[in-house]
């Protein structure tokens, strides 16, 4: 079982200020089930989203709630004082 998947937080993770961030979309009952799965699974590649949630409405349009994880960068350089 992988963390996240199941809604539950790696406790590390968590500790250490662990954040997401969030994108909505919404798919037009228009769009067929396979264009929508290419349109995720692109997200998914290229800006490392991962889906969160999905719902489905009476007339057939979808929202879905994207992803990932916000990685702080600390910096490496020493401060030096002059």
């Amino acid at each position: 079982m992988a963390y996240g998947q199941t809604g539950t937080k790696r406790p590390d993770w968590v500790a250490q200020g662990g954040q997401y961030e969030y994108r909505v979309l919404r798919i037009p009952a228009t769009t067929s089930r396979n264009d929508a799965r290419r349109m995720l699974t692109e997200q998914a590649e290229l800006g490392r989203w991962e889906l969160s949630r999905t719902l489905l409405f009476a007339g057939g349009e979808r929202k879905v709630w994207l992803r990932r994880k916000i990685i702080r960068v600390r910096s490496t350089l020493a401060e030096t004082s002059g």
